[in-house]
């Protein structure tokens, strides 16, 4: 089968189109015919040798696929039957034609929607929500700062955010990438390159801050980020796109807030952990994907690349051009 490949970390040049071995399932996994996979920071990572797959997955990338049920290992329980469609959080492995998948891990694609829109969904849609109820849990009217708001993860938490009647407010660096998250929900939006966001955000909220902040930033942010988080605040860092480093006084800040830090990464928690959000987010969340709900969500697709095409698919991301979700179509 046809997969994305590098053979050494570098830049997005390294990257080519190879023929590897066609997975077979094994016990419990199902194997599936993949139509298309998105885009994921992790892979960027990944392609530079700086986040590696966990142990006994893919080193082939792609975090998340849709597709078509087209082989059942030995033990599976009958849930799913051929040509099912289907789509899946991964370890590894969705960026080729096919990848296997344990059946507990698939959901089904709701009603009306593509192959391409369905790969939107998994690892941005299950992150935000891990990230609002399993880690920060969420309550109605609570206040939620998202920083890159207009990246997957980010339109996925807004609408998460209005779904469990709470506020959600958001920082982007473009005024399109803002214009794409009030579209979504944001009741209020900050570009962080021209304005101070804790600033805004103090100014939005009376004075009171937010009562969760979603942090793939980092480093750079600490300051600004205690400043508008509320007393018994609780920030939740799932990226270090600026790096680790904290240079100050970050615990006495945080301590004469009562303020919490969680820190959370989905590839690699424990399968225990991560179905027990899948199952949730399946009977809670995805019924509302399908026409003629309210509210519905919509997952947002930025492009859509041929698998051949990939090296340029990361370059939009690197060069932060997306608002949504870059996906990757496999070849029938």
């Amino acid at each position: 089968m046809l997969a994305a490949y590098f053979d050494c970390p570098g830049g997005p040049e390294n990257l080519y189109v190879k023929k590897v071995m066609k997975p077979h399932p094994g016990e419990g996994e199902v194997l599936v015919k993949v139509a298309a996979s998105a885009l994921n920071r992790a892979d960027l990572l990944q392609r530079r040798g700086k986040y590696p797959p966990p142990k006994g997955a893919s080193d082939i990338l792609g975090l998340e696929a849709s597709g078509s049920v087209a082989g059942l290992g030995p033990g599976c329980k009958g849930r799913w039957k051929i040509g099912d469609a289907v789509m899946a959080l991964l370890s590894g492995g969705g960026q080729a034609e096919y990848v296997t998948v344990p059946e507990g891990y698939l959901m089904p694609i709701p009603n009306d929607m593509t192959f391409i829109q369905a790969a939107a969904i998994p690892e941005a849609w299950l992150t935000a929500f891990q990230l609002l109820h399993f880690v920060g849990k969420i309550q109605k009217g609570e206040r939620v700062l998202i920083h890159a708001g207009a990246s997957g993860v980010g339109m996925a938490a807004v609408q998460l955010v209005r779904l469990a009647k709470a506020i959600p407010i958001v920082t982007a660096g473009t005024q399109e990438k803002l214009k794409a998250t009030a579209n979504a929900g944001a009741a209020a939006g900050f570009n962080y390159k021209n304005e101070d966001f804790s600033e805004k955000v103090l100014a939005f909220t009376q004075g009171s801050g937010v009562d969760i902040i979603l942090d793939c930033v980092g480093g750079s942010y600490w300051e600004k980020n205690l400043n508008c988080l509320s007393t018994d605040g609780r920030w939740i860092i799932y990226g270090l796109l600026s790096g680790g480093e904290v240079h100050g006084d970050l615990l006495a800040r945080l301590l004469s807030k009562r303020a919490s830090i969680h820190t959370t990464l989905l590839r690699s928690r424990d399968k225990e952990a991560s179905n027990g959000c899948q199952q949730s987010f399946t009977e809670n969340v995805l019924p509302y994907f399908s026409g003629g709900t309210s509210p519905h969500l919509q997952p947002l697709v930025d492009s859509v690349y041929p698998l051949h095409e990939i090296a340029g698919a990361h370059r939009i991301m690197e060069d932060n051009k997306n608002i949504g979700k870059i996906v990757i179509e496999v070849p029938a």
